[in-house]
């Protein structure tokens, strides 16, 4: 499928009340999609999500983070710890979490959801190729970590991401622990966490 024909999931007819007119604001509104709308996504979404995230890490690295198998999984164990921006109905960015138990991540991290872990690894992060050098990836990630802040349960949020994105993430908060345990073929990384506790209560001021 196209990068460019991400639709609605499940989309539904909608019938207007007898006494409705096409022009009548009840109807229109009816019929309108949310212009701007961030939710948590469900394994419905994970053709869309595996679409972007193929187009977005082939081209580059010559692999996906997830798999679309894996991606539903997450879905299906944890969509709390997912966030998508949708606009008009279609998908445009998002990011895929899970829980992690241990102080650092090590292989065993990149397909496990361990639900009494305190830490949000984040999986993956990745813009619709429409909508990137817009600032979409720094508004979602900095409302994801705001999401993450209102959920009792965690505590850190912890990714891993080649060197030159470092700085990226730095402005929100993560700081490098070290070079990552985990590798992908001949890719190296460096681990990075950021508290989450302060972010439910923040604006946001990273500038970007």
């Amino acid at each position: 499928m196209s990068m460019l024909s991400i639709y609605p999931q499940r989309p539904e007819a909608l019938r207007s009340p007898s006494r409705a007119t096409p022009e009548s604001p009840g109807c229109q509104r009816r019929h309108t999609l949310p212009a701007s709308e961030f939710r948590c996504l469900s394994p419905e979404d994970a053709v869309s999500v595996f679409e972007i995230e193929r187009e977005a890490f082939i081209s580059v690295s010559g692999s996906c983070p997830l798999f679309l198998d894996e991606i539903r999984h997450f879905l299906t164990l944890c969509p709390e710890l997912s966030l998508g921006w949708f606009q008009e109905g279609r998908l445009v960015a998002f990011i895929i979490g899970s829980l992690w138990d241990k102080e650092r991540l090590t292989q065993e991290s990149l397909t496990l959801h361990r639900p009494g872990g305190r830490m949000a690894h984040l999986h993956v992060l990745a813009v619709h190729r429409a909508c990137r050098q817009q600032g979409k990836g720094s508004v979602l990630l900095w409302r994801y970590l705001q999401h993450l802040g209102r959920q009792p349960a965690v505590r850190r949020a912890v990714l891993m991401c080649e060197d030159g994105l470092v700085p990226f993430y730095e402005r929100f908060g993560f700081r490098a622990v070290g070079p990552c345990a985990v590798t992908v073929g001949s890719l190296a990384f460096t681990e990075l966490q950021c508290s989450v506790r302060g972010h439910a209560r923040l604006r946001r001021n990273s500038g970007c």
